[in-house]
Formats: C-alpha cells, sequence, structure tokens
C-alpha cells in the first residue's frame, strides 16, 4: 500500500514516532525522512534508492547513514526487508507481531504485505514436529500482480 496523501504520511509517521517514544527509542528527524520516503514508495526500495532520494535535502548523507537507520526501523518493526531482492517496505501495522508474507509483482515491483494465520499455524506445527522453534518467519512469493497480467 503506498500513502500518497500528506495527510496520511503525516498520521503514519505521528503513529511511528509514538510507538518509538513509548518503547523508549527517539524517532529522529533522520528516521522519519527515511521512514516518510519508504512510505511514498508503493514497491520495495533499494538502500542506494533511498540514499540518492535523501541527498535531495541531506546533501551530506552516506551509505552509513541510511544503514543506520534501515537498522533501526527494522528493529522496532517500522519497516520490512524483501530478502530476495535486499530492498526494503514501510510496515504501516507495526504496533502488532505478525508473520509477514510478501506478494511481490516482478514486473511492476509492487509489493503486498499479507497476513495469514493458518500459514503461520501450519508452518510453526510442522517445525515442531522435527523440534525446530520458528522465532521468525517471512514468506515472499514472486509473480504479477493483477494490473500486470
Amino acid at each position: 500500500m503506498i500513502i500518497t496523501d500528506q495527510q496520511n504520511v503525516e498520521s503514519q509517521i505521528y503513529k511511528a514516532r509514538q510507538f518509538c517514544e513509548d518503547k523508549g527509542a527517539r524517532f529522529t528527524l533522520l528516521r522519519e525522512k527515511i521512514y516518510a520516503l519508504l512510505l511514498g514508495h508503493e514497491g520495495a526500495v533499494g538502500a542506494y534508492e533511498l540514499l540518492d532520494e535523501l541527498k535531495l535535502t541531506e546533501a551530506n548523507a552516506k551509505p552509513a547513514t541510511i544503514y543506520r537507520t534501515l537498522d533501526f526501523l527494522l528493529e522496532f518493526g517500522l519497516i520490512h526487508k524483501i530478502e530476495s531482492t535486499n530492498a526494503f517496505v514501510a510496515c504501516h501495522h507495526f504496533d502488532c507481531h505478525h508473520p509477514v508474507q510478501f506478494l511481490i509483482c516482478d514486473t511492476c515491483g509492487e509489493v503486498q504485505e499479507i497476513q495469514s494465520v493458518g500459514l503461520k499455524d501450519t508452518l510453526n506445527k510442522q517445525a515442531n514436529s522435527v523440534g525446530f522453534n520458528v522465532l521468525k518467519q517471512t514468506i515472499e512469493a514472486h509473480g504479477t500482480c493483477s494490473a500486470c497480467q
């Protein structure tokens, strides 16, 4: 889901700031800017693409700036990493712990986040049957979205 309406972006940023403060962390202006950039993208975005966008307002931004901020945003569940493409997407419901499944369009790059409790339960049951404890689950499905079919 892309957030293009400025009021919705500001609302999401406000929720993120409150969430971080409730957890005892600072949602700095830089973190806010990078999170806002991610909110403005429909698909996943690579770190260097974010760096290029950030340099439009922060000329001295370096790769380490982006990576430190992405690490923070990941740690607090404000974003997700798409492992198969090494890119990032904003999470719009970060205040809950949830298993993640992504539908990734290989044509346009759109990423949809879905949640399937049944899938999580099935995976946990199968993992437990072989003595494995799942701590984190992310599933990525590549294909074609309805707009590109």
